[in-house]
């Protein structure tokens, strides 16, 4: 059963009008987390959604109502527990890869798995990927899983939480000889690799295009960058594109834009953008 339809025994036609039709689930059958978005106008009614929900997903053990947009350099939010468990932290699992995990204290997006899965079967035998921004590790072991052979993949995280949960997701999925977990700026921390690099992800949408300038050193004389950005619809590649011709002709090298494509809606006519570029020649 859907959660509109439950709560259409207990909501007025116009409450449904705004209750949530779609909500996220991290976890596993074994214990999950739902995190939901509840409009103000069913402030009263914010338990009994969060009730539905744990109702129609018997795995449901905490159920969050988001209070803000993602905040500070570690892209938290806040959230409000509506019912269940204090304890947040699950082991979420995704293509066969498994991500230990407390959302409260660690950015992550279960809708982007697809995403991730689409860049890792880009991954070459015998490649060194350098991932910034890795959070908790899922670009890290989704690459290591569909790319078994990869020779080593530098997963680069700022928060101290999600560090430490990459840590333990490493030995986790079996992969401490593929994945090195490193904590830190990534303008301090990608030194170490300039130059060593086939492959480099970026999946930070506001604010990545200010580590362009390690991710093109980082490639070694020629390779693959991902590149996230925000964009509204109406210039939806053009300003990432532009920020990627800028450092091409800063390093004087060569760039071949090999795609370009929304990955999700952040508010109407705002998306998560990918650009997928190939750089030639650098050094």
């Amino acid at each position: 059963m859907k959660l509109k339809e439950m709560l259409r025994e207990y909501l007025s036609e116009e409450e449904l009008k705004h209750a949530p039709s779609t909500f996220d689930i991290i976890g596993s059958r074994e214990k999950a987390v739902a995190i939901v978005e509840i409009d103000p106008i069913l402030e009263d009614k914010k338990y009994l959604i969060a009730e539905s929900i744990m109702k129609i997903h018997k795995n449901v053990k905490t159920v969050l109502r988001k209070l803000s947009e993602r905040k500070t350099m570690y892209r938290i939010r806040e959230y409000e527990i509506l019912t269940g468990e204090e304890d947040t932290e699950v082991i979420h699992k995704e293509h066969g890869i498994r991500l230990k995990l407390d959302p409260r204290k660690v950015y992550f997006s279960p809708r982007e798995a697809t995403e991730r899965l689409r860049v890792a079967k880009q991954v070459k035998p015998g490649e060194v990927v350098m991932v910034m921004f890795a959070g908790v590790g899922p670009y890290a072991f989704m690459i290591t899983k569909v790319q078994p052979l990869v020779k080593k993949v530098i997963a680069i995280e700022l928060n101290p939480y999600a560090y430490q949960y990459l840590v333990e997701n490493v030995k986790l999925n079996k992969v401490e000889n593929k994945v090195i977990p490193v904590l830190g700026d990534v303008r301090v921390m990608a030194k170490k690799w300039y130059g060593e690099c086939d492959r480099v992800v970026m999946p930070l949408p506001k604010g990545a295009y200010r580590f362009l300038d390690e991710a093109f050193q980082c490639i070694k004389g020629e390779g693959v960058i991902h590149f996230y950005f925000w964009a509204r619809e109406e210039s939806l590649f053009n300003n990432a594109i532009e920020h990627i011709w800028g450092y091409a002709w800063k390093y004087k090298c060569s760039v071949k834009i090999l795609d370009a494509r929304k990955v999700l809606p952040y508010a109407p006519g705002v998306y998560k953008i990918c650009v997928d570029f190939r750089v030639k020649n650098i050094y």
